[in-house]
């Protein structure tokens, strides 16, 4: 068989077509053997091929690492391992889907298309699809569900996301139509927002008390920082999908004990694998650790409403003080780069690759401290490894740099049950991190505009604003790449977020466990999706 890569171009297409159910495997065995394979060698590619193939049957087992016993069903409020990949994942389905090369494609919705200025979109729902307590899936369900994180009284963490929206309404029982106050080309990412999951509508309300959903699987128990339990969806919509019988997601916070309950067979995969050891896992016999890069970060933010953060001085002289190479290298074990104040991850379209790069120095530090008034600076940061593995050991060396500037960083030691309702952004400075966004106005409007309900800085920036508004309607790219450079640049040097290292993936299953070729890395463990996207092998 020629090896050239026209010839591989097209097995692999042929290759795809068969595992997708477009053609049976006489038309594939025939078409290896067109492009050159024996008859012996045909059939052996071909048994190869089958081998790899999804198959239905098992209990998944995983191992989470996020708790938190403050958990409910209101997809308001989803926060954690269990509602983002026990909910989102599997349980209930989006208007659209971030597919694993990137691209946005519908879900619930048939299609969806924009008006000329982008303000006006309409949604195509699909026809018989049914809810796990056998309503009909219909355009009141849409309006319900997106209503809920809307309104003056709404805490929804999406609030923010959907300010944008003056009018959502139903056009008959399979059409929605989105009317924004200006133009957004991202708009069908919007709507992919892991709180903005589609529940059953009861007396025009989102009835979300339940966890039913139109997903892969029924929710059968749910304890929340513990366990949660789930099983295959009979009626499910989505055809090659959804292959495992049940799912078990389990809590366990120490990635120690996360590790060895994947090598002893207890789990059968999990999230989060300690960088430290990552290599250790990898020769442990029957698992697989998997490394993705996306634009996942970590930040150290800081209430800037409060003092002495309020000063953009301070700011600066604590983002000066911090040695990133140093906590990529000790931190991630290299399973990572250096971040530069900015949540932009550099696989984003409108990266600001050319922003030159913040690196540590303790004198320009004490520079910006001494601008601001004072000779040394004494504070407060708090952290759990909840926030992000290492989360601890990075106060810690961040401690040890600043000290160089004369920065005393008094490290606050937390509980890892209750930090992300206790802790992250009712303390004035804290660890968090974020799995980044698809779009680059997704990451600044939930993360960074006035008001945003998940600005854990609290930074107002009038030009910001001005900015975000205008960079959203715009359709000209490189009026628009102008314009989220410049946001990038006032989010590193006016705003007040710390943000050191972009951080990998890593990822761990047994290799009973299989996945496609190619997975998400919007999010861990194949964007969320490994539930609906696996199987056993």
């Amino acid at each position: 068989m020629k090896s050239d890569k026209e010839q591989q171009g097209k097995l692999s297409k042929l290759k795809q077509t068969f595992t997708r159910g477009g053609i049976s495997r006489r038309e594939f065995l025939q078409g290896v053997m067109a492009l050159g394979l024996t008859a012996a060698g045909a059939s052996t590619f071909i048994s190869r091929v089958e081998a790899a193939m999804p198959k239905s049957g098992g209990t998944l087992r995983l191992g989470l690492a996020d708790p938190a016993t403050t958990d409910v069903l209101d997809p308001a409020t989803y926060i954690s391992n269990h509602t983002q990949i026990g909910m989102f994942g599997a349980v209930q389905n989006n208007l659209t889907e971030v597919a694993p090369n990137g691209d946005i494609i519908p879900e619930l919705a048939e299609s969806f298309e924009a008006s000329p200025d982008a303000k006006v979109w309409t949604f195509e729902l699909r026809k018989g699809v049914e809810f796990h307590n056998g309503k009909s899936f219909e355009a009141e369900d849409v309006l319900a569900s997106i209503n809920h994180h809307r309104g003056e009284d709404s805490k929804s963490s999406a609030k923010s996301l959907l300010e944008e929206v003056v009018d959502v309404r139903v056009d008959g029982k399979h059409t929605v139509v989105f009317e924004l106050s200006g133009g957004n080309a991202d708009f069908p990412f919007v709507v992919n927002d892991y709180h903005l999951t589609i529940v059953p509508a009861k007396d025009g309300k989102a009835d979300w008390q339940k966890g039913v959903g139109t997903g892969g699987y029924v929710l059968k128990d749910f304890d929340p920082g513990v366990r949660m339990t789930a099983t295959r969806n009979p009626n499910y919509w989505k055809e090659g999908h959804a292959h495992f019988e049940a799912l078990e997601l389990l809590a366990i916070a120490d990635v120690t004990a996360r590790q060895n309950a994947l090598v002893t067979g207890e789990i059968d995969a999990i999230n989060r694998v300690d960088r430290k050891t990552a290599h250790l896992l990898a020769k442990q016999s029957g698992v697989a650790v998997d490394e993705t890069t996306g634009n996942q970060h970590y930040t150290i933010p800081m209430n800037t409403t409060v003092a002495p953060f309020d000063n953009a001085d301070v700011r600066l002289a604590l983002k000066l003080a911090i040695d990133r190479e140093a906590l990529v290298q000790t931190i991630l074990r290299g399973h990572g780069r250096v971040a530069n104040d900015h949540p932009i991850g550099p696989g984003q379209r409108f990266f600001a690759g050319d922003l030159e790069q913040r690196v540590y120095d303790p004198d320009k530090a004490k520079a910006h401290l001494k601008k601001a008034g004072m000779d040394s600076l004494k504070v407060k940061l708090h952290a759990a490894d909840t926030a992000f593995e290492g989360a601890i050991d990075t106060a810690v060396l961040y401690k040890e740099h600043a000290a160089k500037a004369g920065i005393n960083i008094e490290v606050v030691r937390e509980p890892n049950d209750g930090y992300w309702s206790n802790v992250w952004m009712k303390e004035p400075w804290s660890m968090s991190y974020w799995g980044g966004r698809s779009t680059e106005d997704w990451m600044f409007t939930i993360g960074y505009a006035a008001g945003g309900s998940w600005n854990e800085t609290f930074w107002s920036n009038d030009r910001f604003m001005e900015l975000l508004t205008a960079a959203r309607a715009e359709l000209d790219i490189e009026k628009r790449r102008a314009m989220y450079r410049e946001m990038q640049q006032l989010v590193r040097d006016d705003g007040g977020a710390v943000i050191p290292m972009y951080a990998n993936f890593v990822d761990g299953r047994s290799e009973k466990v299989a996945h496609p070729e190619q997975v998400a890395s919007n999010w861990e463990l194949d964007g969320w999706k490994l539930c609906e996207r696996w199987w056993f092998a």
